[in-house]
């Protein structure tokens, strides 16, 4: 189940998007890490609902069932290190998956990540006394913003443990699946040109098309398409709408305060510029005076803070 911290943490995120984009006035994009969990793993049931229809499309089987499960998982030893997940969950019979939004290409091996990501999800379910039989299949699945195999034009790309020349499969135990987004667009384009239709897209192809260019303008009659035909999209669609207006008020309400603040500053100001322009004429009104009774420079500038210069040109 998710954490008060988690939601914390997560709403934190969105605040800081707000900040960000508000001067410009950018919609939140489901590439982004906080819209993405947000879209998945908020307490309704658009979000639940969204989120079986996403891993039913990428594992390619029913899910009857999913749970939103701690995004940071706890290391065996202190020294290691502690991944923290997007999308975390269990479904079905207490198979496991996580779900990651990367939008641009990371410093480190991301395909090295994504190993170290599934062998951690195996071993959370490693219990003394637990046999290897019972070890329930874990999916990591990557959806990426950028191409990581741009030799290939396949989509998605499933990896397995299987013999190196003929192909049997070590354990169907655990599976890692790259969707690169991009690749997408050529479908994007024909279906806009007319060459396609929807239905020539498989599921996880739809899912990656919508929340690649949902934020895109030209790509809108797709999208809009794909929210009425198919069930799970049109939830997530629901909860990204219901994101983005706490968002827009969020942003329309730190504009407000921002002019407010503006305002406040520019009359503060104002202020002050009046009582130091009335207090110099006072001084130089004083200064004139002394200067005409024959007083020393030195003596006027020490009593009215006004420069020798100055009281020189009176």
């Amino acid at each position: 189940m998710k954490t008060p911290f988690y939601q914390f943490r997560l709403a934190g995120e969105l605040k800081r998007l707000a900040r960000e984009n508000a001067a410009e006035e950018k919609p939140l994009s489901i590439l982004e890490d906080a819209v993405f969990k947000a879209m998945l793993t908020s307490d309704t049931e658009d979000s639940r609902e969204a989120l079986r229809s996403l891993l039913s499309a990428c594992t390619r089987r029913e899910i009857t069932a999913v749970e939103v499960i701690n995004n940071e998982l706890i290391p065996s030893y202190l020294n290691v290190k502690s991944p923290r997940l997007d999308v975390h969950v269990t479904f079905n019979d207490g198979e496991v998956a996580d779900l990651e939004m990367q939008l641009a290409k990371p410093g480190d091996d991301l395909r090295v990540r994504a190993i170290e990501y599934t062998v951690a999800l195996l071993a959370g379910q490693s219990r003394k006394g637990k046999p290897y039989s019972q070890t329930k299949r874990v999916y990591q699945v990557f959806f990426l913003n950028f191409e990581l195999f741009p030799d290939s034009t396949k989509i998605p790309r499933r990896y397995f443990y299987q013999e190196e020349k003929e192909y049997d499969r070590l354990s169907d135990v655990t599976e890692i699946i790259f969707y690169e987004m991009p690749k997408l667009e050529e479908h994007v384009k024909n279906y806009l040109a007319g060459k396609t239709k929807i239905k020539t897209l498989s599921d996880d192809q739809k899912w990656c098309i919508y929340m690649r260019y949902r934020h895109e303008v030209w790509a809108a009659s797709l999208i809009q398409e794909l929210c009425r035909k198919e069930e799970g999209i049109m939830r997530a669609e629901k909860t990204v709408t219901k994101v983005s207006r706490s968002y827009k008020k969020f942003a329309r309400d730190l504009a407000i305060m921002k002019n407010s603040m503006d305002r406040a500053s520019d009359i503060y100001n104002a202020r002050m510029e009046g009582i130091a322009e009335g207090e110099a004429k006072g001084e130089v009104k004083i200064a004139k005076k002394m200067k005409t009774a024959g007083k020393p420079i030195s003596e006027i500038s020490e009593f009215t803070g006004l420069s020798t210069e100055v009281i020189k040109t009176l």
